[in-house]
């Protein structure tokens, strides 16, 4: 009878064992807990510049039919970053178990912006006129601080401890460097300390 109870205890014991196998457990921990494998600046990265990504394409998409050639040119050159930087940050999230888009972050914002700025009284052709040269120049302005913002966000993730995040960040920054001045912003000096 020692030896029946002792055999069942040891097929207990094993069994116990090999479902805590570190991989197993580290699958169980993401699925249930819905943690990820990126630290809070590399989370916020993937929050900020994909949220900012995914509204950049849809603002561009709308500045591209306004017919002012500067706006076009600027919008065609934005929306062609964003689309290359779009598929790579979803492999990277995914590689990361960082769920992408971020749920809960407000998306599609960028359209409603561009159709509210563009409601003008239609009596008024030289107030439509006027505020079409307005929201061309705001197009300019506004692709500039949403490349500035992916800037920060890639300078910053250059300092990550994860390495495929890092490189990633330092092939992307000089691409969004050489496009930010391309559309008119301007590079700060870089002063070491």
């Amino acid at each position: 009878m020692k030896f029946n109870t002792l055999f069942v205890a040891a097929i207990c014991a094993s069994s116990l064992m090999t479902s805590c196998v570190h991989d197993t457990a580290k699958e169980n921990q993401l699925k249930y807990t819905h943690t990820s494998l990126v630290d809070g600046d590399a989370y916020a990265f993937f929050q900020v510049v994909g949220e900012t990504a995914l509204d950049g394409v849809k603002y561009a998409e709308y500045a591209e039919k306004s017919g002012d050639a500067k706006s076009t040119e600027i919008a065609t050159k934005v929306k062609a970053f964003y689309t290359q930087l779009l598929p790579t940050l979803d492999s990277l999230a995914t590689a990361n178990q960082v769920d992408f888009p971020i749920k809960g972050i407000p998306q599609g914002h960028g359209e409603e912006e561009a159709n509210t700025a563009s409601v003008a009284d239609s009596t008024a052709h030289t107030a439509t006129v006027a505020h079409e040269a307005h929201d061309h120049f705001d197009y300019a302005h506004h692709a500039q601080h949403e490349l500035a913002t992916v800037k920060d966000h890639l300078t910053r993730l250059t300092h990550n401890t994860n390495a495929a995040l890092r490189s990633f960040a330092k092939e992307q920054l000089e691409i969004v460097s050489e496009l930010y001045v391309q559309i008119g912003g301007k590079e700060e000096a870089h002063g070491h300390h």
